[in-house]
């Protein structure tokens, strides 16, 4: 996808960069080869695939919810920054803390936030139970391909506020939603509303699975990852 390409499709979602934004996106994928030459952020290698697997990618976000207001947002296992930057460069307005535990994926997400002067996000080098006991709710919270949907449900929705919103940016994920029901009922989640649609040029399919938060989380979750792994929160009957 090219630069050109990539602005007229997100005119389609109601997506429309200034030149200043449009500037800042591009340095953005040229740093991001740039220093992907030295340490592994993303297994692409050229910018027209960047600009479609990441960048556009990221902003699809922008079919399940408006972004144009004051939110506080989680991405949560943001490695090279998708779509936790790309939002925050286009919606100035999003107030973004990036969660990964990898120390390499935050070092590198903290040099684009200052290359590119990025003052309304901010990483966390933690695992998202450690980052948990901070005790911070946010308005949205997102994850972009990290784990299956009962793993990610555990992660994300203890951290979303009442009446906030979890969204999960996945792939074909048919055998997973119905498995992860009981864990989205369990952790306060309504049942997900999934927008389906495919990326330009290519006809990948991609889901939005949008998950609305109606009550608290219950004390003990998210528990420690190996515990996620080894029991997940499923009906007995599925085990």
């Amino acid at each position: 996808m090219t630069k050109e390409l990539f602005e007229l499709e997100l005119k389609k979602i109601g997506i429309n960069l200034t030149k200043e934004i449009s500037d800042k996106i591009e340095l953005y994928a040229d740093l991001l080869l740039e220093y992907n030459e030295k340490v592994n952020i993303t297994s692409i290698r050229n910018k027209k695939e960047v600009y479609l697997k990441h960048f556009y990618d990221s902003l699809t976000l922008a079919k399940a919810i408006d972004l144009n207001k004051k939110l506080n947002v989680l991405d949560i296992g943001s490695g090279g920054g998708f779509p936790g930057i790309v939002i925050g460069i286009v919606y100035p307005n999003l107030n973004i803390t990036l969660l990964d535990s990898n120390h390499k994926k935050t070092d590198f997400q903290n040099y684009i936030i200052e290359k590119l002067a990025l003052k309304n996000i901010n990483t966390v080098n933690l695992r998202a139970e450690d980052y948990f006991k901070v005790n911070k709710k946010y308005d949205l919270v997102v994850a972009r391909a990290v784990a299956n949907m009962v793993t990610l449900s555990e992660l994300c929705i203890p951290f979303v506020k009442r009446g906030g919103y979890f969204i999960a940016m996945k792939g074909d994920f048919k055998d997973e939603i119905d498995s992860s029901l009981y864990a989205i009922e369990t952790l306060g989640g309504r049942k997900p509303n999934i927008i389906t649609f495919n990326l330009p040029e290519v006809n990948d399919v991609r889901n939005l699975v949008v998950v609305q938060k109606e009550r608290d989380t219950p004390k003990g979750y998210p528990r420690k990852y190996d515990q996620i792994l080894k029991r997940p929160l499923i009906k007995r009957d599925n085990y």
